[in-house]
């Protein structure tokens, strides 16, 4: 893996010193994420955590390595630029666009996608993670021969 960070544009909504504990080690520590440090996931996330994005569904933080160990082994590059956090009691929705790179897919070229988290604290820690984003425009239109037949169901339906 040559390069995983994150670039912080937005500042906190709530930035008046009074943030949750998980939300600060959350915005603070994920952009420092690659297979070199995972170990900051426990500083981020419960024990207990129930994580999902579109293709998985994952319980404790066990499991929770093991995807991103997994994850990042994968990716050239990986960085995401947080846009907007919303704060309501023990929860956030953090708005992002990610930019990430991958030998496989669009010709190797960095693939830019939006997206969203919703997250949960307790006990200082992120106890629920959920990612929300386009799969398509992340992974199946950036397949060689499935990207162009998506494109084509896109035309379509646009028409």
């Amino acid at each position: 893996m040559n390069s995983v960070g994150q670039k912080i544009t937005a500042e906190l909504a709530v930035n008046k010193g009074n943030e949750p504990l998980w939300l600060k080690a959350f915005i603070n520590n994920y952009h420092l994420l690659s297979t070199d440090n995972l170990h900051l996931l426990d500083d981020i996330y419960h024990q207990d955590i129930h994580f999902e994005d579109p293709m998985h569904c994952i319980n404790g933080l066990t499991q929770l390595h093991q995807y991103f160990q997994q994850l990042y082994t994968n990716l050239e590059s990986c960085c995401f630029n947080i846009t907007n956090v919303l704060l309501q009691g023990e929860q956030a929705a953090i708005y992002w666009q990610m930019t990430y790179q991958h030998p496989k897919l669009n010709g190797g070229k960095p693939v830019i996608v939006e997206g969203h988290s919703h997250i949960k604290g307790s006990d200082d820690k992120v106890s629920y993670h959920r990612d929300y984003i386009d799969l398509g425009a992340m992974l199946y239109e950036h397949v060689p021969v499935l990207g162009r037949f998506i494109h084509w169901i896109k035309q379509r339906a646009a028409n």
